[in-house]
């Protein structure tokens, strides 16, 4: 974290060396961009942590936990095709899932799935890329998920 925040301090030095203008006019779309999501990323965390709060750990380990095997991935794929949740509030909730207790393995399915198969927005991909090559696209995807997770388990578990 500290590095990140010593390059951004560097990239806003130079950035304003070579135009101050241009700078603050960044500096500003950038603030008032995170001041229009923050509602948004709040909101969700607040939801994620009372569902996770309301359903115990010992459910969530089950379902989805290192000892819940293919199942666990299966589940977590099909929840991330479902979900509808943009990556700037999937990754806190993919953190507060692994403090519960789910494995990295399943979360890279979660994640995978969750950015690469639509199951809610497959109807307007096959109105753009025709109904074959869009069942395809998804069914390769969501097996590659489970596939990512698996490969992932192997590096984890060693």
């Amino acid at each position: 974290m500290k590095l990140l925040i010593a390059f951004s301090v560097i990239a806003i030095v130079i950035s304003f060396i070579a135009d101050k203008r241009k700078t603050f006019s960044g500096i500003k779309s950038g603030m008032v961009m995170f001041f229009k999501l923050l509602p948004v990323i709040i909101s969700v965390l607040i939801v994620v942590s009372i569902v996770l709060f309301l359903i115990p750990q010992e459910m969530i380990i089950k379902y989805l936990g290192e000892e819940s095997g293919l199942t666990g991935y299966i589940f977590a794929a099909i929840t991330g095709s479902v979900a509808l949740i943009p990556g700037f509030i999937a990754y806190p909730m993919a953190g507060m899932l692994v403090k519960s207790g789910v494995g990295y393995s399943v979360i890279a399915v979660f994640i995978t799935t969750l950015m690469m198969v639509g199951i809610f927005t497959l109807p307007i991909e096959i109105r753009f890329f025709g109904r074959k090559v869009s069942l395809l696209r998804n069914l390769f995807f969501f097996i590659a998920a489970i596939l990512i997770g698996l490969f992932i388990s192997l590096f984890y578990n060693l």
